[in-house]
C-alpha cells in the first residue's frame, strides 16, 4: 500500500468563484465576505483558481494574488487547494511554489490543454510535474475544457507516486467515475471527489470522499448537509435534499444562450445575496437587467424552498 503521509480529506470542498472589480481586479472585501460565508457554511475545504474561479482567463499575477489573499483570509481555519492547470509546465510549478509559501494543503492540475494529448504523454507529463512540486497533487479531469479524458488505468498509474494523493472528476459520467473507483478500490487513501453537484450524493453513498460543488459558494450548509446525509446512508434525507440541489442547478445555472451559463448565473446569485460582485473575467460579461431579474425570481424560490421545503 502506497504511504501517502497525509491527511485525508473527505466533505465538500467549495471550488471558490474569484470576485473581480469592473476594472478586473480581485474584489478583496468581495473575497472575503465569500470566504467568510462558506466557512460559516461548515464546508470542509476550500479550491481555488479552478474552473468556477476562472483561472484561464487570468493573468498570473493575478492568480498569485488570488493565492496570497485567500490563504490570508483563511488562515488555517481550513486545507486551502490551489489549481495550477496551465499549459505551460514552468508556469505551473510556479502556481505550485506559490501556494507552498502560502500554506496550502495540495495543488490541483487538469492535463495541458488547447492541444489533445495521448495517455502516455499524459504519464510522462504528470511524471514531470510531480518531480517539480513540493506540495501534494490532486489530478482534475475536466474532458470538455482540456479535451482529454484519463483512462482510470492512466490515474493508477501515475497514483503510485505518493505525492499523488486523489482525483477530481468533473466528467458527468457516473459509469466512468465508477471505473475509477473501482480501478482505485485497492488503494483506500487516495480520495476521489466528484464535480458536478447533481451527482454528489449518488457518488458519496458509493464510496466517493465528496463533493466539489459550485452551489455551496451560495448555499453552502446545503451541500455539506447533502454530504452528511450520503455519507450515513439517509436515503430519505438524501432525496429530500437532492431535490433543494436540483432546484439550485436548473434555477440558476440554466440563465443565458452558453456554456458559461453555470459561471454567469452563480456570480450574479452571489451578487443579488449580497456576497460578492457579479464582474465575469473577459471575455464574458455579466447578466443584463433582464437575466439579473430572473436570477433574483429564482433566489426567491430557492429561499422559500430551502426554508420551508415549498415552492
Amino acid at each position: 500500500m502506497i504511504n501517502r503521509k497525509i491527511k485525508p480529506l473527505e466533505g465538500i470542498i467549495v471550488p471558490l468563484v474569484t470576485p473581480l472589480c469592473g476594472n478586473n481586479r480581485i474584489d478583496i472585501d468581495g473575497l472575503s465576505n465569500l470566504v467568510e460565508h462558506v466557512v460559516r457554511g461548515g464546508v470542509h475545504g476550500i479550491f481555488i483558481l479552478g474552473t468556477t474561479g476562472e483561472a484561464q482567463s487570468l493573468s498570473m499575477s493575478q492568480r498569485e494574488e488570488m493565492i496570497k489573499e485567500t490563504s490570508r483570509i483563511l488562515g488555517n481555519r481550513l486545507p486551502l487547494l490551489v489549481g495550477i492547470s496551465d499549459t505551460s509546465l514552468t508556469d505551473s510549478t510556479a502556481l505550485a511554489q506559490k501556494a507552498y509559501e502560502c500554506g496550502a494543503y495540495a495543488v490541483v492540475a487538469t492535463p495541458p490543454y488547447y492541444f489533445a494529448t495521448a495517455q502516455s504523454e499524459l504519464i510522462d507529463y504528470f511524471e514531470n510535474l510531480i518531480s517539480l512540486l513540493p506540495l501534494p497533487l490532486f489530478l482534475y479531469n475536466m474532458p470538455v475544457h482540456t479535451k482529454v479524458t484519463f483512462d482510470p488505468k492512466t490515474i493508477k498509474r501515475i497514483a503510485q507516486n505518493e505525492k499523488v494523493i486523489g482525483f477530481k472528476d468533473s466528467s458527468a459520467n457516473g459509469t466512468y467515475l465508477q471505473t475509477v473507483m473501482y480501478t482505485m478500490r485497492d488503494d483506500p487513501e487516495f480520495m476521489i471527489f466528484v464535480g458536478p453537484e447533481e451527482m454528489t450524493a449518488e457518488m458519496v453513498l458509493m464510496g466517493a470522499h465528496g463533493g466539489v460543488n459550485g452551489g455551496a459558494n451560495l448555499f453552502p450548509e446545503l451541500y455539506v448537509e447533502l454530504y452528511g446525509a450520503a455519507k450515513s446512508h439517509n436515503i430519505e434525507k438524501v432525496r429530500r435534499l437532492q431535490q433543494k440541489v436540483m432546484q439550485i442547478s436548473s434555477g440558476i445555472y440554466s440563465k443565458g444562450k452558453y456554456g458559461s451559463s453555470y459561471l454567469l448565473g452563480l456570480k450574479c446569485a452571489l451578487s443579488v445575496a449580497g456576497i460578492c460582485s457579479d464582474f465575469p473575467a473577459m471575455p464574458f460579461t455579466r447578466f443584463d437587467e433582464e437575466y439579473r431579474n430572473k436570477i433574483e425570481q429564482e433566489m426567491v424560490k430557492i429561499e422559500n424552498l430551502l426554508h420551508t421545503g415549498k415552492m
